[in-house]
């Protein structure tokens, strides 16, 4: 069993690369008396945001249509490593019970009848029982539902760059404007208990994820995120996978810190993260990846 996790509990010793602080100067932040969405679109339409619903089987159903979507993107994001790798989307009914995808079907083949409703205890209560539920993926996901009210979905794989930075045990630094989706707003469980076949293992990810990120970085492991919307957390583990490509590539060009990396003053980074990175943003960032798969499949993953 893996020590307790801390939140953004860092190895002593020095970065892989030197980083420096900008020099100071003033910059106009605009349209800050606005909505982050209203903000980004020009003119008289403003983007849409998440729908609403007065029919919760209605609601039900465009989760599971987009969690399926989810999964036809992650495929070919090549996001597959084997089975591993899931996604929960907690009900909009009965709280306590959440969606998840079954053990061994190919993220490109899913679709919303193939996910599996179970509650918080570990009881499949719905959905597809032809197959189970990944049980790492369950202990993981559970504990963070449990910790965190407020979370709709939970996405997790072993993608190639949120593992490899994962090694490092550090969280990403504030490298460009996309990583500051992050700022103040991911950690580190620094720490690897192996296989997770314990609900304390789950407990310690979730007490790392803390009562407020949206991502966390599981050390030698890879990557997690949470949203109010699977849109949400989709988008997120994506920008997080990307910014760990551009903080491994940043690094490596740094040559052991031949080359300074100049980092985004705190000031822009915290405005930055303001007006581009709420669920409503976040959900409408991931549309465009949603259009996409539905066009590519004919909308099967709806089936």
């Amino acid at each position: 069993m893996a020590p307790s996790a801390i939140s953004d509990l860092l190895p002593s010793g020095p970065l892989t690369s030197k980083s420096v602080a900008p020099e100071k100067q003033h910059h106009a932040h605009g349209m800050q008396d606005k909505s982050p969405l209203a903000a980004i679109s020009h003119g008289d339409v403003m983007l849409a945001g998440v729908p609403t619903f007065d029919d919760m089987a209605k609601k039900r159903q465009w989760q599971l249509e987009h969690m399926a979507a989810v999964f036809r993107h992650w495929a070919r994001e090549g996001y597959v490593e084997g089975i591993s790798g899931h996604i929960s989307v907690r009900d909009p009914e009965d709280h306590d019970v959440f969606w998840t995808n079954p053990l061994g079907v190919h993220f490109g083949l899913l679709k919303a009848s193939d996910m599996i409703a179970v509650n918080l205890e570990g009881k499949v209560v719905g959905g597809n029982r032809t197959r189970p539920p990944n049980a790492a993926g369950f202990l993981i996901h559970s504990e963070c539902h449990k910790a965190r009210p407020d979370v709709v979905a939970v996405c997790h794989a072993h993608t190639v760059y949120g593992k490899a930075w994962s090694v490092f045990g550090r969280p990403i630094e504030m490298l460009t404007q996309d990583s500051c989706k992050f700022y103040k707003a991911h950690s580190v469980y620094n720490s690897f208990g192996g296989v997770v076949f314990a609900s304390e293992e789950g407990a310690q990810i979730a007490q790392a994820l803390g009562p407020t990120n949206k991502a966390c970085i599981l050390r030698n492991h890879g990557l997690l995120t949470v949203g109010k919307t699977v849109d949400e957390a989709a988008f997120l583990f994506l920008s997080l996978e990307h910014a760990c490509q551009g903080q491994l590539l940043a690094e490596a060009a740094a040559q052991g810190g031949k080359i300074e990396k100049v980092l985004i003053s705190d000031e822009e980074a915290d405005y930055t993260n303001r007006m581009e990175s709420d669920s409503e943003t976040c959900y409408a960032e991931f549309q465009a990846y949603y259009d996409w798969e539905e066009y590519h499949s004919k909308g099967d993953f709806k089936n």
